[in-house]
Formats: structure tokens, sequence, C-alpha cells
């Protein structure tokens, strides 16, 4: 019995370093690549790549593909049937989804990278507000503690970024600011996927993360396609005549969108394995360490007060991991028909999720019933997490 359980603890301990170090890899050179594609000059000439579209649709081909190969080679399973009112909703989110992201990379041409990484870390600001305003949802204390924190982080370390001796101070304020109304932009539209995405796992079941990540990028894909292969836009011959001038470019946008992908899948993989936890940590250390990589390899100063409100950010974000992870958690009946082989997980009443914390709620990993390897009888009142969940593992993913 001991060595059954060391040899099992050996391999969770190999499969972490490959789950850790699969998304560290990934997402560090993805989130160099995107720096590097969207503000790096190119050749002689010094030219940039300004074909947002573009770059959106080779990722959403490059993630189609690898959601597929995910699911049917991977985890073995058969892609889902689509209907006319899934291909509809899929489309539905895709439109949003493609519609969010040239917001943020045409905020790179007025702030650093760093900035945007931070700035990205107040999502949870135009949710909580458009679901208070809208909505009347009503959150802890601790989580208008937590916006306050990521708010007053955000904005010290816009307001230590001038100094007042530069000759061009008013002018970089002001393009710091158009750049961070930008990225409020793409946050607000992110907000709109994310509720969207709710609303398709709430009245599909069959649909899962992997789902969502494979048909929405085939959907945008399409979308995109469309808006390219228009005459009237020159966006993709343009792209096409830059590449071809710039080799090195194209390796770069290769990168970028193979190393997104498969970091997804490694977010999946990590959630199944290790739990929302475990992720939710690898992911707030890997925006940190996105932050110093930034910083070192691309050659962004950084002042003394600006590490300060950073560390401020990621302190907030902290809290709110703590927190999430500190809620209520459902009581497990141990005692639960054994000779069935299955362990019954008491679910809190629907209505106590509803009226805590639905951010939170939707990170809850026990949500999701448990079950042995005798026992494969699923209890109805795993719906609740079963949507949960998936929601999480597309948040995760995209984040």
């Amino acid at each position: 019995m001991a060595r059954a359980a060391a040899v099992w603890a050996n391999r969770m301990a190999n499969h972490f370093i490959v789950c850790v170090g699969g998304i560290y890899v990934c997402f560090l050179t993805w989130s160099t690549m995107q720096e590097r594609v969207t503000t790096q000059a190119y050749g002689e000439d010094q030219q940039k790549f300004r074909f947002t579209i573009v770059l959106n649709a080779i990722q959403a081909i490059t993630a189609s593909l690898v959601g597929y190969f995910y699911i049917r080679v991977i985890q073995k399973k058969p892609m889902l049937e689509m209907t006319k009112h899934r291909w509809m909703r899929f489309f539905q989110v895709a439109l949003l989804n493609s519609s969010a992201s040239p917001f943020g990379y045409m905020a790179l041409r007025y702030i650093n990278y760093p900035t945007m990484t931070l700035a990205k870390t107040c999502k949870m600001v135009p949710v909580m507000l458009m679901n208070k305003l809208l909505y009347r949802r009503h959150y802890p204390a601790y989580k208008y503690a937590v916006v306050a924190m990521i708010t007053a982080g955000v904005s010290a370390f816009m307001l230590f970024k001038t100094s007042s001796k530069s000759k061009d101070s008013s002018k970089a304020v002001e393009s710091s600011v158009y750049g961070l109304v930008l990225v409020f932009i793409n946050l607000t539209i992110d907000g709109a996927v994310n509720s969207t995405q709710d609303q398709v796992f709430a009245e599909d079941r069959e649909i899962t993360g992997q789902h969502m990540m494979c048909m929405m990028n085939v959907c945008s894909t399409v979308l995109m396609s469309i808006w390219l292969l228009n005459p009237l836009n020159p966006e993709l011959s343009s792209a096409i005549r830059f590449l071809s001038m710039h080799p090195r470019a194209m390796v770069d946008l290769a990168m970028f969108a193979v190393c997104g992908s498969v970091g997804q899948c490694f977010v999946f993989y990590t959630l199944a394995k290790f739990g929302s936890l475990t992720l939710t940590t690898v992911t707030v250390t890997r925006k940190f360490l996105t932050i110093l990589v930034s910083v070192f390899y691309n050659g962004h100063s950084l002042n003394p007060r600006q590490w300060s409100a950073a560390g401020f950010v990621f302190a907030g974000i902290t809290l709110d991991v703590y927190k999430k992870q500190t809620a209520k958690r459902p009581a497990v009946d141990t005692k639960a028909s054994t000779r069935s082989g299955s362990v019954q997980v008491l679910l809190p009443e629907k209505k106590d999720l509803v009226e805590d914390d639905l951010l939170a709620a939707r990170e809850i990993p026990e949500l999701v019933v448990l079950q042995s390897g005798l026992g494969q009888n699923v209890s109805s009142s795993a719906a609740i997490g079963g949507d949960i969940r998936r929601r999480q593992l597309v948040e995760v993913a995209a984040s």
C-alpha cells in the first residue's frame, strides 16, 4: 500500500511539473510573441505589423485545430453534434469575441505591455459594475475591497509612470489614457462574451469548455474570413505582402498562435488534474512573470513606485483568490452507499450560490460531484457545478 502511494505521488508530481512547466513556457512565450508582433518594427524599413484581424484569424484557425485535436486524440471523445441553434449560439459568442481582441491590440500602440497586462487584471470591475447597475446583484464586502485595491494600484502605476520633467509629459498622459480606454472597451466586450457563454452552458449541458474553445474559434475563423476576403478590404493582401517582405514576422506569428493554443490545453489538463486553486495560483504568478519578462527582455523601465503599485494590484488578486477558495464548501457524505462505489456530495442550495458571490461561485471546484472508479452515476444536483466548471474552464483558459 505504501509503495503504491509513493508511486502515485511520484506520478502526480511529474504531472504537476509538466502542467506548470507547460503553462509557463507556452504563455510566457505567447506573451513575448504578442508584444513583439504588435509593437516591434521589422526589417530595414522599420515597418510594424498592423493587421489585427489577420492576427486574430491566424490565432482562431490554430486554436480550432488544437481544440479538435485535444477532444478527438487526447480525450478520445466524439465531436459535438451541431444543430442550427448551436451554430447560432457559437457564432454569437464568436462575433463578440472577435470584436474584443482588436481593441486590446490597438491599446499596445499607446501603452506598453506591462501596463496592459496590469490593466487587464481589472476585468472584474466592469463585470461587477454592469451586474450591479443592470441586475441589482449584491457582492460581499471583500469584493469591493479587491476592486478598490486593483483600481488604485493600476491608477498609481499609470500616475507614477509620467515624470513632470519630461517635455512630452502631457502627450504621454493623453496617450496612456487613450490606451486604457481601449483596454476598458476590450474588457467590457469580454464581459459580454462571458455572459453569453454562461447562457450557452446553462441551456445546453452537453457543451464543454473544450467544445467552446474549438467551435467558437471555428466560427471566428468563418467571420473573419468573410471580412478579410471582402474585395473592398485590402488588409489580407497587405498582410501577405508584409509577411513576404519580413519572413521573421511569419515565425513570430506562428509561435504566437501555437503557444497560445497549446497553452490552453495545458490549462484544461491542469484544472482536471489538480483543481482550480492550483490553476488560479499558477495563472496569477504567470501574469506577474509576464510583466517581469516584458520588463527585462524588452527593456521596459519601471521605477520603484510602479513596482509597489504592481505589488498592490497582485495583493488584491491574491486576496480574491484566497476568499474564493475559503468560500463555503459543500459537505461530502463519505458514509453514503459504499456498496455502489460512489461518493455523494451534498451541494449548497442554488439560492445560496446566487446570494453569495456569483463570480466566486464559478470557481468552487467541489461543486462538481465526485465519483469513484467503480461508480458512474452522477447526481442530478451536479447541474449547478457542471455549469460552473465548464464556464471556469473557458474563463481561465482565456485569461
